[in-house]
């Protein structure tokens, strides 16, 4: 088969090829099983394939760029107006290997094996402090229904209050409390635990990688966000400008422009929510410590603080360390401040 380009349709066992010519005549329409895969592109001559960028398809890239193909994913939102009548996977990989022709199709990059351990572990963390926080929310809840409240807020407080009702004697509460308590305060330190296990991970992994170090010389900037961009994006250079990049975490305006008048909301938040979270979070702690200090970033923030309020300064500081970020990744350089 003299096949030019692929559209690969993903699953877990059973995969739709797509296939034309260099004439864009289909020639290959056939379901692969999971076990044909790796059989049938190693007897295809090197070609393109296209994948929508969604679960192992970036494990499916690297296998099939090892066997010399050219592999490019696509975000699923920009397949799907290519879908021609209902969905099914026949569709599907049509649809993919037609996107894939467009000359200005934008494509994911393909992470390696690495980067998707990295981002692993942020998952995993994110995943534990959720859970943390839903515990503590327990805890609280089920204290206050005895008139046991806690005197500040956050975690730190809740486990005051918690050691302070579990070390009484006697416990104040009814019997079956005490020991319910016992076993949620095992839970709470557990839980502590694992995300300091995991916070050292990311540390070490931070200590060893030379992008890591250079990002961390930015105001607002730590180890967990410097570790989750290059774990997410890996070479800054797949995009074009520092505004592309800020674009892509969602940290910069929404537009609704028509006849020449430019109307402008508020940030779009696309893209990864746990990159612009941490980005955010930075930012606001940057802001919180701006009032005393004299360099050139700071009174700008307080510049900003005098005409619009904390968040939004917060958000506008947080473009701002994205497109250092992108500057500093992309051209391998080290922050040097105003």
């Amino acid at each position: 088969m003299n096949i030019s380009r692929v559209g690969l349709d993903l699953a877990k066992q059973v995969f739709q090829v797509h296939g034309v010519d260099s004439h864009e005549r289909v020639v290959c329409r056939r379901q692969l099983k999971r076990a044909q895969m790796l059989d049938f592109f190693r007897q295809l001559a090197p070609c393109l394939v296209a994948m929508e960028a969604c679960g192992s398809a970036h494990y499916w890239a690297r296998e099939l760029q090892g066997l010399g193909h050219e592999v490019r994913l696509i975000a699923p939102q920009f397949v799907k107006p290519y879908v021609k009548g209902d969905k099914h996977d026949a569709h599907d990989a049509e649809a993919i290997c037609e996107a894939a022709s467009r000359p200005s199709m934008r494509f994911v990059p393909v992470k390696s094996a690495q980067q998707q351990a990295g981002q692993s572990v942020h998952r995993i963390r994110s995943r534990l402090v959720r859970a943390r926080t839903a515990l503590c929310n327990e805890i609280r809840g089920l204290l206050g229904e005895f008139g046991l409240i806690a005197s500040r807020r956050g975690r730190a407080a809740t486990v005051e209050l918690l050691e302070t009702v579990t070390a009484a004697e006697p416990v104040p509460l009814p019997a079956p409390m005490g020991e319910l308590l016992s076993g949620l305060k095992e839970e709470l330190q557990a839980l502590d635990a694992r995300i300091e296990r995991l916070e050292r991970v990311i540390k070490r992994s931070a200590r060893e990688d030379a992008r890591i170090q250079r990002l961390l010389a930015v105001e607002g900037i730590g180890p967990l966000t410097a570790s989750a961009v290059v774990a997410a994006v890996g070479d800054a250079r797949q995009f074009r400008t520092a505004r592309q990049f800020a674009a892509w975490l969602g940290l910069v305006p929404r537009q609704h422009s028509t006849g020449g008048q430019q109307r402008l909301g508020g940030i779009t938040k696309r893209g990864d929510t746990y990159l612009r979270t941490l980005f955010t979070h930075g930012s606001r702690s940057v802001v919180r410590c701006c009032a005393n200090k004299t360099d050139a970033r700071s009174r700008w923030l307080q510049g900003l603080l005098q005409r619009c309020n904390a968040n939004a300064v917060a958000v506008a500081l947080a473009n701002k360390n994205a497109r250092i970020v992108w500057a500093l990744l992309s051209r391998e350089t080290t922050y040097q401040p105003a």
